[in-house]
């Protein structure tokens, strides 16, 4: 890890909110402005809910966004997410929680909407616990494949050594614990496995990671792309979610196996709403074709990698948990 810098020290904090493509956008704020946001919030753009990947207006929705004039949305700063960049000494990133205008929470971000809904788990008496993988693609400085397509390749991780040597600090900084990476079954196609979080922490996790992957790969001449689907007859990149429930200390989904079913059969049921944001693009849909291990239809089973959801339970109690395989990177 690089050495550890205060705000006052830094060149630039990095404000941003992870958009529906979990993308961190926003703005790099100079140590005074960053100050001031922390007290009063920053103002950006309500569009930012509302643009696809490639930045192009989604037009569709009235109440914010490009058809009603891109009003403000004002950033308040999470001190608890703010760390720095190892691989751009003096700067430093921060995730921040929106608001409208008026004062009110920013309902439809992605990362509210995600703390709403852990918020309804512990009315239950439930902590959710989870964990990202996340494939990638990566290519050399040549424009060619890091890796040829053999899933699981020791040898072939020699093709990504120098990136993933540098990732592992530049995520570690960034509070992220990477725990295993190996090489699937698509040319160049990398699965990063962080470790298991809060299950808002763990979205965070996830953010930085996409953001630190592309900007690593890039700063040694490489590509990294998080498309869920690159090439038709290949394997797509996933972003599949571990998760587990704990009620006082302990995983319920090891010590009630009805608790482990019922939220089986709640994923399954939204699963087809949840979908806008599991698979908010044309391109992600692309990916959920048969015979690539990318489920097609809401279906759940016993450790199988065909489904929807796969269910988990080895011989460690804290090691159960089920497996939303539905999500594109």
């Amino acid at each position: 890890m690089g050495e550890q810098i205060s705000v006052d020290q830094a060149e630039f904090v990095m404000l941003g909110m992870p958009d529906v493509n979990g993308s961190l956008r926003g703005k790099a704020l100079r140590p005074e402005a960053f100050q001031s946001a922390l007290r009063h919030g920053t103002a950006m753009t309500d569009l930012l809910l509302g643009l696809d990947p490639v930045d192009t207006p989604i037009s569709d929705y009235e109440r914010f966004g490009i058809r009603s004039g891109a009003a403000d949305l004002i950033l308040h700063p999470d001190p608890s997410t703010l760390h720095p960049l190892e691989w751009r000494p003096g700067w430093m990133v921060c995730v921040g929680t929106p608001r409208w205008p008026d004062g009110r929470p920013c309902e439809l971000a992605s990362r509210e909407v995600l703390r709403r809904a852990l918020d309804g788990l512990s009315s239950l008496g439930f902590e959710a616990v989870a964990a990202i993988e996340y494939e990638v693609r990566v290519r050399d400085g040549h424009g060619q494949f890091a890796s040829s397509g053999i899933s699981y390749s020791l040898a072939e991780l020699g093709g990504v050594e120098q990136l993933v040597t540098r990732l592992r600090p530049a995520l570690s900084a960034l509070g992220v614990e990477l725990t295993a990476v190996h090489t699937e079954a698509a040319p160049g196609l990398l699965e990063l496995n962080l470790a298991a979080r809060p299950a808002l922490q763990a979205a965070d996790d996830a953010a930085f990671t996409k953001l630190a992957m592309k900007e690593v790969a890039a700063s040694l001449g490489m590509q990294a792309t998080f498309l869920a689907k690159t090439a038709q007859g290949e394997e797509g990149s996933s972003g599949h979610v571990h998760l587990s429930c704990w009620r006082e200390g302990e995983n319920a989904f090891a010590t009630d196996e009805a608790a482990m079913r019922s939220a089986i059969a709640g994923v399954l049921d939204h699963l087809p709403a949840a979908s806008l944001l599991l698979n908010p693009t044309i391109n992600s849909y692309k990916r959920l074709v048969p015979g690539y291990f990318a489920p097609t239809n809401a279906s759940w089973g016993p450790d199988n990698r065909s489904c929807a959801v796969r269910a988990i339970r080895p011989g460690r109690a804290e090691m159960c948990r089920i497996e939303c395989r539905r999500p594109g990177a």
